[in-house]
């Protein structure tokens, strides 16, 4: 079987490398010269663990392939994967289909009878039936099938994700579409993953119910850890473990932090209240997680000013920058609102992060970025641990300590337990804790 991609963001490239893994001939397509040109030379335009290593592995077997033009893939192509970019639209809540409507626009003098195009992209349910209705258009002879095949990759975990999904979700409007989706997915099916075949409108909204469910879990637990710095001796850590047992809750999505941010949770949920209330039927669940989750990063961006104190003459070293670890997307990160209102009260700000520092220093060119934590701390009045990084849960504490003005650690990821910092000299604040009695600093012990 022979694929094409369009489009070589996350879920385009992700999804092409992983099929070609699978053995199919692929070609993932891209309108932006320079990033054909890096892909042609092995060198991936996203950072996402592992997946350089089989773009090498994969080109090289002659399984995949990079163009700019589509004519020179689309033709000979049994499959065509719509994977281009759906952002947010200038109201913050709608989101602009105008890359996908140009990709049907450029695939469809190309196309030949047969041909499933598979719509990889999160889109509102109706958009797959007006892809249908646009190519009919263009070409009304034209015998082909439309399937929406929405992804559930994790950014960090993208390749994991793919090759081992909780479930594929396939929806159809033909019998053709569904044959020709499924033998895509067959090495999947073989490994026991489910295949969940609805209707196209039905495997759309699927998507934004998905996220928008994760991302009240997330806001829930946050509030819980507010709730637990007011009740004497509470926990959250002690509390969302004793919620995820319940087998009917689970424990992932459970731990507290300042927010959740990247290119699907706020996006998909503004999204998809915008599209109820269209259809009279408004979410106000939704609408609530997207208010807690705004303001909770501004929370937290307070919490810090007003823990360093005086804001004058301070430093304060920012350690984590990109949403989540395992990523170099900022999106909407959690982390901006709290450089933004240090920048903006006259706090000198050093960062650090592995992989999102030179997309965030266009941001913000007067942040001193470092090359290691460490360098960040130094003449830092305080530290603020805004993305669990492995680097930044295996921190040398001295080290840390003895690099900054001030020892004061606030630590909004809970990636340290509170005797570590305090055995090292820190003021420790975390989040979800009982705040009005804070536990004692544990008695210094020989390492």
């Amino acid at each position: 079987m022979i694929i094409t991609i369009i489009g070589t963001g996350y879920v385009g490239l992700v999804t092409g490398v992983c099929l070609s893994e699978f053995g199919f001939n692929v070609t993932c397509v891209d309108n932006v010269p320079e990033k054909i040109a890096l892909l042609k030379n092995n060198v991936s335009p996203i950072y996402e663990p592992g997946l350089e290593q089989m773009i090498r592995s994969n080109a090289g077997a002659g399984r995949l392939h990079f163009q700019s033009d589509v004519s020179q893939c689309v033709p000979e192509s049994d499959v065509v994967f719509l994977a281009v970019g759906t952002p947010s639209a200038e109201s913050g809540e709608e989101i602009d289909l105008t890359y996908v409507f140009a990709a049907v626009e450029d695939i469809a003098p190309h196309l030949t009878d047969g041909t499933v195009v598979v719509v990889k992209c999160t889109v509102v349910p109706g958009t797959c039936q007006q892809i249908k209705e646009r190519i009919e258009t263009l070409r009304p002879d034209l015998d082909f099938s439309v399937v929406s095949n929405p992804e559930f990759l994790r950014e960090g975990s993208a390749i994991q994700d793919f090759m081992r999904p909780d479930r594929v979700v396939i929806g159809i409007h033909d019998e053709r579409g569904r044959e020709v989706t499924e033998a895509l997915y067959r090495p999947l099916k073989l490994q026991d993953t489910p295949i969940s075949v609805a209707s196209l409108s039905g495997a759309e909204l699927s998507k934004y119910a998905s996220n928008a469910f994760l991302a009240m879990k997330v806001s829930f637990i946050n509030g819980i850890a507010d709730l637990c710095e007011k009740v004497d001796g509470s926990n959250i850590i002690e509390v969302s473990e004793i919620i995820g047992l319940d087998e009917r809750i689970g424990d992932k999505f459970l731990r507290a932090g300042p927010g959740f941010g990247g290119s699907c949770f706020p996006k998909d949920t503004r999204a998809l209240a915008s599209f109820a209330r269209k259809m009279d039927a408004p979410q106000e669940l939704v609408e609530a997680t997207i208010r807690v989750n705004e303001t909770r990063k501004d929370n937290m961006a307070q919490r810090v000013l007003e823990t360093i104190g005086e804001p004058a003459g301070k430093t304060v070293a920012v350690l984590g920058i990109s949403f989540k670890p395992d990523t170099d997307d900022i999106r909407e990160s959690p982390a901006l609102p709290v450089v933004d209102l240090l920048i903006k009260n006259g706090v000198k700000v050093r960062a650090f992060d592995p992989k999102a520092m030179e997309s965030a220093a266009e941001l913000y060119p007067e942040v001193i970025w470092a090359s290691d934590p460490y360098e960040a701390a130094i003449g830092a009045h305080a530290v603020v641990i805004m993305t669990e990084w492995n680097v930044l849960r295996a921190l040398e504490l001295d080290r840390l300590r003895d690099a900054m003005a001030d020892p004061l650690m606030i630590d909004l990821r809970n990636i340290h337990r509170r005797k570590e910092p305090t055995r090292h000299g820190f003021t420790y604040l975390s989040i979800g804790r009982d705040r009005a009695k804070p536990a004692p600093a544990e008695p210094a012990v020989a390492d």
